[in-house]
């Protein structure tokens, strides 16, 4: 079912059958080519099946079987010469023994068209109406499918996670006679340990996604999806549970933008609009669809690698004129707030540091985290922050600032000196920061947008440096304040992101009020003159914008959930 639409117009099509089996971690690898203005590498998934299957009607599963029927024809791949585990990068070169740092992502909704589907939505996974939710339909194979768009994937595997050393302690039935149920098993004991053996768990995603491959599946692709099979394997829980994706991106991909910085040197970085991160690999794109991820960048040693971790990596020099960097999240998270950004930036620092920076470089170390619960999280396992003691004291996280040579005198006058009074009024208000660490980065002058936020990176537009300390300490706030209202607390589907828009539209006047140690009238009065102007902006939009996208989509809900989320009302913007 090859679905034809215009991003700019229609909406985007959720594909990945999530009711059925999830993402829980992802492990790219992967190099950047700036002369074919290529991304290209492998990416392994350690999936999880459950008990999520959603109630389909009788028209939605019988438009899945003709497409499983008439539509999937799978084929094998083409032969691919380039070694899938890549023995250039050994375990320690990749830095997987060097973690450090927890934290958290958020997800920037600054920007957004708004142009996603989620026409049915599970309690807890959403899907779409355009999804192939293939379950188990009698003799026929179990489809694994993925959001994919504008990429070239080459080959696709089984991994063998069996094969790795010491892996056995994760096998409680180790006289498993069918090993496909052994290496199914070993995943799902990996996904299992608790968030205080979260280096453990890092170190063997590390060594199992370089474990040889063991059978390679068959696939299709088409305009918005990757679907995957095993023949023979005809439910979600026989499909393997940690496949090698060997692919490449597209220098038109959609996902990601190659440019010049305002230097003139080239650079790329990826932006959560118009399509998210589907055409930078497969992934499962509901933003209730969570998972970790870590990741090795590989790209000439000019360059600078900067990504959402909470780690702040370093290059290792693999080669002369190549560096490696690794960057890993250990919070669950949706997989298009995964950002990256490499190019020759220049990191500016200031010309002195004051009691207060040296205080900042004081990072967390997990290892001496205390994650004992609290009581004040209802959240899934995961090595949280906010369960942390020391972090409750951490005024100002860890940060730094990239940029442009060219603009570095700029962010050496307005945005450093600005940095740590906006995440110190952000802690005076909210308390803990949600991330333990954050690199601000100003991108080249195509950004569209003011700014967007990500797990532990901020992009902000030059406009905002030209604006004076008012308009770059205004947006500073406002992408700041989506660590707490944005992902901390995310949307369950894509008609919620207007929620925390509005959250941090409203705090970044509180937190740049805090920031300038206003007195309470003078802040009341700039927070006054700043809703009047917003409100006059709104009315513009709505006079001069078509009545259907002044509106949000209605929701519709299957399962057992409350009457009066059955009829979801439309909301204006």
């Amino acid at each position: 079912m090859d679905i034809k639409l215009d991003p700019s117009r229609d909406d985007l099509p959720l594909m990945a059958n999530t009711s059925h089996i999830l993402v829980k971690h992802y492990v790219l690898d992967l190099d950047v080519d700036f002369e074919s203005q290529i991304i290209d590498g492998t990416l392994v998934l350690f999936l999880e099946s459950g008990n999520r299957s959603r109630k389909k009607s009788g028209s939605t599963e019988e438009a899945c079987r003709s497409e499983s029927n008439e539509a999937c024809e799978f084929r094998k791949p083409e032969p691919c010469h380039v070694p899938v585990a890549d023995t250039r990068t050994s375990l320690s070169q990749m830095g997987y023994s060097d973690f450090a740092i927890c934290g958290k992502g958020e997800r920037d909704t600054s920007g957004k068209d708004g142009n996603h589907d989620n026409q049915e939505q599970t309690y807890g996974i959403s899907s779409s109406k355009h999804c192939c939710d293939t379950g188990n339909h009698g003799s026929e194979d179990f489809l694994l499918v993925l959001d994919c768009c504008d990429l070239s994937v080459l080959r696709v595997e089984e991994v063998d996670v069996a094969a790795v050393p010491g892996i056995e302690k994760f096998t409680r039935s180790p006289k498993l006679t069918v090993v496909s149920e052994l290496r199914n098993q070993i995943v799902r004991e990996l996904v299992a340990l608790p968030a205080d053996h979260w280096r453990e768990q890092l170190d063997y995603y590390a060594r199992c996604s370089l474990a040889p491959g063991c059978g390679e599946l068959l696939f299709d692709t088409d305009t918005w999806s990757l679907q995957i099979r095993k023949t023979g394997a005809q439910t979600a829980t026989a499909f393997p549970h940690a496949i090698r994706i060997r692919y490449r991106t597209k220098p038109q991909g959609r996902s990601v933008t190659w440019t010049s910085d305002q230097s003139g040197r080239p650079c790329v970085y990826t932006m959560g609009s118009p399509i998210n991160n589907r055409a930078l690999f497969p992934c499962q794109e509901p933003p209730v669809a969570m998972s970790t991820w870590q990741a090795t960048v590989r790209a000439a040693a000019s360059f600078v690698v900067l990504m959402s971790g909470e780690n702040s990596a370093k290059p290792t020099q693999l080669r002369e004129g190549c560096s490696s960097w690794h960057y890993y999240v250990t919070m669950p998270m949706p997989a298009s707030t995964f950002t990256i950004a490499v190019g020759p930036w220049t990191e500016v620092k200031p010309e002195t540091c004051s009691p207060s920076d040296l205080a900042a470089e004081r990072s967390l170390s997990l290892s001496e985290a205390d994650f004992r619960c609290a009581g004040i999280c209802g959240h899934m396992e995961y090595p949280c922050r906010f369960q942390n003691p020391s972090a409750t004291t951490q005024e100002i996280i860890p940060h730094r600032v990239f940029a442009p040579e060219s603009l570095a005198g700029a962010c050496q006058e307005t945005l450093l000196q600005l940095l740590s009074p906006c995440l110190s009024a952000a802690h005076a208000v909210l308390g803990t920061h949600p991330f333990s660490r954050l690199d601000v980065l100003i991108v080249p002058a195509n950004f569209p947008s003011l700014g967007m936020a990500s797990p532990h990176i901020v992009f902000l537009s030059q406009s905002t440096l030209a604006g004076g300390s008012h308009l770059c300490g205004t947006r500073l706030c406002h992408e700041i304040a989506h660590a707490w209202f944005g992902l901390a607390i995310g949307a369950r589907d894509w008609t919620e992101e207007w929620l925390s828009e509005g959250f941090a539209t409203h705090l970044e006047d509180v937190f740049w009020a805090k920031a300038q140690q206003l007195a309470p009238h003078e802040a009341q009065e700039q927070q006054e003159l700043r809703a009047s102007l917003r409100w006059r902006r709104l009315q513009d939009e709505s006079r001069n914008s078509p009545e259907q996208l002044q509106v949000l989509r209605v929701i519709s809900f299957s399962g057992s959930l409350p009457e009066d989320l059955e009829m979801t009302p439309i909301f204006p913007f």
